[in-house]
């Protein structure tokens, strides 16, 4: 077996939460493109259905599954979904989240009722989804969340997201002790500055922005989703059949000490 072999899912079925757009499209895709079946969900079933086309011209069976993941109902029929479609579960990635606020502002300024919006969006829907799959991948399987980089450091005028993306990573720690007796890995990465839809929407940053965020990272520009979904590869692969519990920072080499100074 060449070490790359290592790399391939072929046969196995996924499910990417939060997958019609951005990081999570791209996520999608490369697990197609490594030989597994996907399961696509995102609240617009518009682009639920381009990233599904994507995902079967690539040889490969999609399910199209639109739904917003903060309604319980819609976490387990999912997963059910995608047992039934592919008869098996063995990679989930809970990439769905971020925020509805389009504007930052500080934590004085944050209502209660935002604080439990980013906890359910963020955390809470993870947290389900993870017991979701957890029940029906049996002895095997691999989790991997979608963190932030703000939720390692500091994080002035996003603290409600922040927090919770914080949350998300000892969730990802804990899930990995209890789940290691069943062989289910639990890890997470931690996307730097990736300037998807969300990104432009929210901190409200302009092409000339970017390009001077770009001289801030070490390695002289921003992220990508494919270089997020490398590093989701990794996790669900067999390549890392010896790690749990972890969590990779993917930041172009800004360390988690860093933030960003928002306008």
């Amino acid at each position: 077996m060449s070490i790359l072999d290592l790399f391939r899912i072929d046969g196995q079925a996924a499910v990417v939460t939060g997958s019609g757009r951005g990081i999570g499209r791209g996520i999608a895709i490369a697990l197609a493109e490594a030989g597994a079946d996907v399961a696509i969900t995102s609240r617009r079933a518009e682009d639920v259905a381009e990233v599904a086309e994507q995902v079967r011209s690539r040889g490969r069976r999609a399910l199209e599954f639109p739904g917003d993941l903060k309604d319980p109902a819609v976490r387990v029929g999912l997963a059910d979904a995608a047992v039934a479609e592919f008869g098996r579960l063995d990679v989930w990635v809970n990439n769905a989240g971020g925020t509805d606020d389009a504007h930052v502002k500080p934590m004085t300024e944050v209502t209660d009722d935002e604080l439990r919006d980013m906890l359910e969006l963020n955390l809470i829907a993870a947290a389900a989804c993870s017991r979701e799959a957890a029940l029906r991948m049996g002895d095997g399987g691999s989790i991997v969340n979608v963190s932030s980089g703000a939720g390692m450091r500091a994080a002035p005028n996003t603290a409600a997201y922040a927090a919770s993306k914080a949350a998300l990573l000892n969730l990802t720690q804990t899930m990995a002790a209890e789940l290691a007796p069943q062989g289910i890995r639990v890890n997470a990465i931690s996307p730097g500055m990736v300037p998807t839809d969300s990104f432009y929407r929210v901190l409200q940053f302009t092409e000339d922005d970017l390009a001077k965020l770009a001289r801030t990272v070490p390695l002289g520009r921003m992220g990508t989703p494919e270089d997020m979904a490398a590093g989701v590869l990794y996790f669900a692969s067999p390549a890392s059949g010896w790690v749990t519990g972890q969590n990779i920072l993917i930041g172009g080499g800004r360390d988690g000490g860093k933030s960003v100074e928002h306008r």
